[in-house]
């Protein structure tokens, strides 16, 4: 028997007066994998997440997680279904470890406090009042929260704000746990080098729409510019780049931004380099990344409307 995806969503629409919040987007997530929701801010995303969540009710279109209405089938999905909401808040006098316990108790399972709190590095603060943590604290604790349950499904809307780099890499280990498990796990992030590192697939939404949906390598492989060989600015180097070479050259402050097509250009630049005694004081080949596949879909798109 063929499985159900984790999450389906048909020509969804969700309107706020005039405006056109979620404008029919359709998509699936398959069970076992990563799926990250990208875009500027009033992208649509959060309203898409809550509506995926059961929080908010599609005005057309449907949406079935697990084949199930989040916003009918809610008490069904609860015991499959963890979520970690964007700016996390909770009760001010209680402590990480109280929160935990507290939640373990509804869900009806045995106390995982201290499991949980080892897991995101909060064993320390564990006796601390919620209101004296700090930012990425509460985040540490909402991510918590949101795995009482050993959820199949995972909601993480902006889970690595506030954080500093040893920890998010902390939480970005953690996501990658919960994929092996074969969990799924709904990422939305600001961060796009976090999203290239972890989605197996995203959705980059603007003005209510997905404007292009795919893997990161796919994306970046259909929309990129190609490679891009980076070295110190010389005007005998670029107008023989240019000149004869043929190669599409810009130049940005002290740097020359080269579009390579094969091992072969990039040889070519260094020989010449080296016949001539042009001392290349910095190097490097670059890729689009997805963050400029980003930018670039974004700006089209605002410069269409």
């Amino acid at each position: 028997m063929e499985q159900l995806p984790a999450i389906s969503a048909r020509d969804v629409h969700k309107s706020y007066g005039s405006l056109k919040a979620v404008d029919g987007i359709s998509f699936e997530v398959h069970v076992g994998e990563v799926y990250s929701f990208l875009g500027p801010n009033g992208a649509g995303k959060t309203t898409t997440v809550e509506m995926l969540e059961g929080i908010r009710k599609p005005d057309s279109g449907s949406i079935a997680v697990f084949g199930e209405m989040p916003w009918v089938s809610a008490s069904k999905l609860r015991g499959r279904v963890g979520i970690m909401p964007q700016d996390f808040r909770f009760i001010e006098r209680i402590t990480p470890r109280e929160a935990i316990k507290y939640y373990c108790t509804l869900f009806g399972v045995p106390d995982k406090s201290a499991e949980l709190l080892d897991l995101v590095d909060l064993s320390e603060v564990q006796n601390v009042y919620f209101q004296n943590l700090s930012g990425g604290q509460k985040q540490k604790v909402g991510i918590c929260l949101a795995l009482v349950n050993e959820p199949e499904l995972v909601f993480l809307d902006e889970p690595t704000t506030g954080l500093d780099p040893k920890a998010r890499r902390k939480i970005w280990d953690l996501i990658r746990k919960l994929k092996e498990e074969g969990r799924t796990v709904i990422l939305t992030t600001h961060y796009l080098e976090e999203a290239q590192m972890l989605a197996d697939r995203v959705a980059i939404m603007d003005h209510g729409k997905i404007i292009i949906e795919g893997s990161p390598s796919d994306i970046i492989k259909k929309m990129g510019k190609g490679r891009k060989l980076v070295l110190r600015y010389s005007d005998t180097l670029y107008k023989h780049l240019a000149d004869e070479l043929k190669l599409e050259c810009s130049r940005s402050g002290e740097n020359i931004n080269v579009s390579v097509n094969s091992n072969q250009d990039v040889l070519n630049v260094l020989e010449f380099a080296n016949q001539n005694n042009i001392e290349l004081t910095s190097l490097s080949l670059k890729e689009d990344t997805l963050e400029d596949i980003f930018v670039d879909l974004i700006t089209e798109q605002e410069e269409a409307q």
